[in-house]
């Protein structure tokens, strides 16, 4: 089934991982406090990702012997402390299979265009800075606890993002596990005997099989250590909800706040609503909240695919972002917030599962919300590219 490998490339040392990693690139919102906060630190991996001159803040960081040079192969488990929760998963190389072998089952479509800067930036650098998080249903957690329960921790910090990212305030430790170790190679038996679903970074998967490579980095955990909220949408459309909320079966709320399944949560300059789902489609798509929202909803509004494109018009935040949510409404940036009921990780299932057989059947863009996110700049992956047959490591 799914092949690992240990990991070789850079990886900070000491206090820089805490000055050095950050949120992945997708969840820094141009202009917002997260994205001013982390351009201010020269030493954050922002630089890398988002910033202008990568290669120059790659060198720098380089320089000043702020990453070290790991050429062992190994696996890092990485625990998080959060909410009095934790979650344990492992960073490793991941064999970059097509999506028809059935080793990596996605649930989300990809586009060429959307890897465009992500593929130029590991062209650039020769590097891939963050992970795709994927999950397994192994018994991928008892591994990990035996490991954490053997092992002493090669660092441990607390992220500081000033309360600007929920990645703020999450206790983090690192394990490094050697890959020829017994517990690495356990580690190897375990991935091995599932498939491997793709969680979040469909298109950091995606960029590494236009990249050629032969295996890409990633997070890896236990389905039950990958909780997935809502993703919910703040909307302009070209018809206002007010000319439109007459001919909808609403029922006045006291709250806006996450809704039951198959139903809507509404709110719009301080009045909320919860609007039913008219009909329940039998299919693992059409059932999905996210497509009955399209179907029953949108046309009203005037959506349309560039409009939902277009974040002018629409715009995604996570089930714990529902206080940012109505501001934008109250403040007139967006007409209406909706909020839905999470996908359940059984509903995933049985998408990515049905999409083996027709790639045609994936859940639409935005479906989902894994929290929290894994940091970014724990390792920095020296990736190696498939050309003519070689295998070819960019230096």
């Amino acid at each position: 089934m799914a092949e690992i490998t240990g990991l070789t490339g850079l990886r900070p040392v000491g206090e820089m991982l805490s000055k050095i990693t950050c949120p992945p690139y997708d969840v820094i919102k141009p202009a917002s406090p997260l994205e001013k906060l982390l351009r201010k630190n020269k030493f954050s991996l922002y630089h890398l990702t988002l910033g202008k001159e990568p290669l120059a803040a790659l060198q720098f960081l380089k320089e000043k012997g702020y990453l070290l040079v790991d050429q062992t192969p190994c696996f890092y488990v990485y625990e998080q402390v959060y909410n009095s929760q934790v979650r344990r998963g492992v960073l490793a190389a991941v064999a970059v299979e097509d999506y028809a072998g059935g080793q990596i089952i996605r649930h989300e479509k990809t586009f060429d265009d959307k890897v465009k800067g992500r593929l130029a930036l590991r062209q650039k650098t020769g590097y891939t800075f963050e992970p795709v998080f994927l999950f397994t249903q192994a018994d991928l957690r008892t591994v990990l606890d035996k490991i954490v329960s053997l092992y002493s921790p090669e660092a441990e910090f607390v992220s500081d993002f000033m309360g600007a990212s929920e990645l703020h305030g999450i206790k983090n430790r690192i394990f490094r596990v050697e890959e020829k170790s017994r517990e690495g190679c356990l580690l190897k038996d375990v991935i091995a005997s599932q498939a491997l679903y793709i969680a979040d970074g469909h298109h950091r998967y995606h960029a590494s099989l236009l990249n050629q490579q032969t295996h890409c980095l990633a997070y890896l955990c236990a389905a039950a250590d990958a909780p997935i909220l809502a993703y919910n949408r703040v909307i302009n459309g070209l018809v206002k909800f007010a000319e439109i909320k007459d001919k909808l079966p609403l029922q006045v709320v006291r709250e806006f706040k996450t809704p039951p399944k198959h139903h809507f949560s509404l709110y719009t300059r301080g009045n909320a609503y919860l609007l039913p789902a008219q009909k329940v489609p039998e299919d693992v798509v059409g059932r999905l909240d996210c497509r009955i929202l399209e179907k029953e909803l949108y046309p009203h509004l005037g959506l349309t695919a560039d409009l939902i494109s277009d974040p002018a018009y629409f715009d995604y935040y996570a089930e714990n972002e529902l206080a940012e949510m109505k501001d934008c409404v109250d403040s007139g940036k967006y007409d209406l917030a909706v909020a839905l009921a999470p996908v359940s990780i059984t509903e995933l299932i049985a998408v990515a599962d049905a999409g083996i057989q027709d790639p045609q059947i994936v859940m639409p863009e935005k479906s989902t919300f894994f929290a929290p996110k894994i940091l970014s700049g724990i390792f920095i992956y020296k990736h190696i590219r498939k050309i003519m047959g070689w295998n070819y490591v960019e230096r």
